[in-house]
């Protein structure tokens, strides 16, 4: 009887044992049957996904019609958070600095993708440097190195201009709503910036040549051919900064509240003063989650009913765009964006850091190297966040990725159903502002059974949660590289499901799991908008304590604490360059 005609089973049967004579003449021995895990991961998996992102969300949308002492349900808690114009007025002001900053970010990303990948203009490495020297550094250390550069009076950019003039008063007040659009954009252009460059990278020169063949110049072939070519991927990283922008809590405070601009990352922050108001917080929170549903549904509106493809029987060559004249005219512009957002307020902060008086300038007899003694050495809340930030963004990464790892195999080998379901779970937290997973966080777990409020476990739950998105896309690109076939050979053996995850899967998933741990442990290290709400006396972070330095006027000190953080920051990356490959975040991020 020929093998195709027999029952599965026989078949499977047949091959198994063909598998078996064949490691024996070979001189191999076949996997031993054990009894397979892997059904009962998937559903431990599930479980946990569900606790973590199902159970802050829905605990979120309870608590804002809780009655402050559990006894019942009301409205009272929309009309406390909304019946205040200063309270709307935060919403209002959010609003308009997030969508400054998008326009911004993109003015700053587009132009540089552009003339990285598809132009001659020199230093396009550096500039790749740059950009993501701008995601590294944390917005609320850009935020200082601004202060120090625009401070009304004090700043070094006003007492220069004050000594050229003549003027009493400076030219630049960084305290302002375009002090804030400036300070965020800055900081938050590299996700348009990678997601427009990848973009980019995909699409053929062939259409662009057609272009130049009929008389268009560069710029009019960018503006009408590439530009809309790659409109989803601009598209989608301004709706990206712009839901950052919501949610960052360090650069408003440092910015927005000496401006007296109020948003609403700052106005949660009142509702968490004594008395904690969390039932209100969580009703002022949910409108944020509105606008975020609204702009995704803005998204496919704009997109729908068009294509955005370039139809050719090959590839097509990505032929470099010669500017002529006008190369050195584009460096310049990438070298301004990069002193903006990266180089000028870094300067500033490593020369506050190793100043006795940052104000005193740069002197011999002003250097020193006190400030890193301090909060090394001498400073016990400094050194014991600096323990933390590691410990908590090194768990939360390797949390993310296990989790991310196991839904990823259920997704790409369709091993249960409903599988997709739990990939959309996965990335929910991207679509969920963090400060608004925080209070959602808060109110799921700082009370009885689980009574989590300023441990260590509610900071990482939520740093896992936050990050679960990156962690997934890099598992999902991994497992979807390596073909099923290697695995199923495992089982032909005799080997478990579990077997061929841990003997083919994993070592093949090495590399790429690398880069994914730094691209989460980064941010994790970073993360301020979800820790200000979560951690407590014994469980802050370095950022949670550059931030008490800067109400204490210790920006010596803070810088010193920043400058170690980013040493921390430049080392892992350095590690990922090493392991992983020369810009692996510009194009994994």
């Amino acid at each position: 009887m020929a093998l195709n005609s027999l029952p599965p089973d026989d078949v499977g049967r047949n091959a198994r044992a063909g598998a078996t004579l064949a490691g024996r003449r070979n001189g191999t021995r076949p996997f031993r049957q054990r009894w397979d895990v892997t059904p009962l991961l998937w559903i431990i998996c599930a479980g946990i996904l569900a606790f973590i992102v199902v159970n802050p969300v829905a605990r979120l949308v309870l608590a804002s019609f809780e009655v402050i002492d559990g006894t019942g349900y009301t409205f009272d808690n929309y009309l406390a958070a909304f019946g205040r114009w200063r309270h709307v007025q935060a919403l209002l002001n959010t609003l308009v600095m997030a969508t400054g900053v998008s326009l911004l970010a993109g003015l700053f990303a587009v132009p540089l993708a552009w003339a990285t990948v598809r132009t001659d203009m020199p230093g396009r490495g550096f500039v790749r440097l740059g950009v993501l020297a701008a995601f590294i550094t944390p917005p609320y250390l850009g935020a200082v190195g601004w202060i120090l550069l625009a401070g009304p009076n004090a700043g070094w950019l006003n007492k220069i201009w004050m000594a050229a003039s003549g003027s009493d008063t400076g030219l630049l007040n960084i305290f302002s709503l375009g002090g804030l659009i400036l300070i965020m954009a800055g900081n938050l252009y590299f996700f348009i910036f990678v997601f427009t460059s990848t973009a980019l990278e995909l699409i053929s020169s062939e259409m662009e040549d057609a272009a130049n063949m009929l008389g268009a110049n560069a710029l009019k072939t960018a503006m009408k051919i590439t530009l809309p070519l790659v409109y989803p991927a601009i598209l989608g990283g301004l709706i990206v900064v712009f839901l950052q922008a919501i949610a960052l809590f360090g650069v408003p405070a440092l910015i927005a509240i000496p401006a007296r601009y109020p948003v609403v990352t700052t106005q949660l922050w009142q509702f968490f003063e004594s008395p904690v108001r969390a039932e209100v917080a969580a009703a002022y929170a949910l409108p944020l989650l509105g606008i975020t549903l609204a702009l995704l549904a803005l998204q496919r509106h704009l997109l729908a009913g068009r294509g955005y493809a370039t139809i050719a029987g090959k590839g097509g060559e990505r032929r470099i765009v010669r500017l002529g004249v006008w190369r050195w005219p584009m460096f310049a512009y990438a070298l301004f964006v990069m002193a903006l957002s990266v180089l000028m307020p870094l300067v500033v902060l490593v020369q506050a850091s190793l100043s006795k008086a940052w104000g005193r300038g740069f002197a011999w007899d002003n250097l020193t190297l006190q400030n890193f003694h301090f909060v090394l050495f001498e400073h016990a809340q400094a050194q014991k966040a600096i323990i933390n930030s590691i410990v908590y963004g090194g768990t939360a990464a390797m949390a993310s990725l296990a989790l991310a790892l196991c839904i990823a195999y259920m997704v790409k080998r369709h091993v249960m159903r409903g599988a997709q379901f739990l990939a959309f779970l996965c990335m929910t937290p991207f679509v969920i502002p963090g400060l608004v997973l925080a209070v959602g966080f808060y109110a799921a777990y700082t009370t009885p059974p689980f009574s989590l409020a300023g441990t260590a476990a509610i900071v990482i739950l939520a740093f896992t949660t936050r990050l679960l998105p990156i962690a997934y896309q890099n598992s999902a690109a991994g497992i979807a590289s390596i073909h099923p076939e290697m695995e199923e050979a495992v089982r032909i053996l005799g080997g478990t499901r579990a077997t061929a995850i841990r003997r083919v899967v994993a070592p093949l998933l090495k590399r790429p799991l690398v880069g994914a741990w730094i691209l989460v442990f980064i941010p994790a290290c970073q993360e301020l908008s979800t820790a200000i709400f979560l951690t407590g006396p014994n469980t802050r972070v370095m950022s949670m304590v550059m931030l008490d330095f800067s109400e204490e006027g210790r920006l010596e000190q803070l810088s010193a604490l920043g400058g170690v953080l980013l040493v921390i920051t430049v080392a892992i990356v350095i590690l990922g360059f090493r392991i992983v490959g020369r810009d692996f975040m510009l194009r994994r991020t």
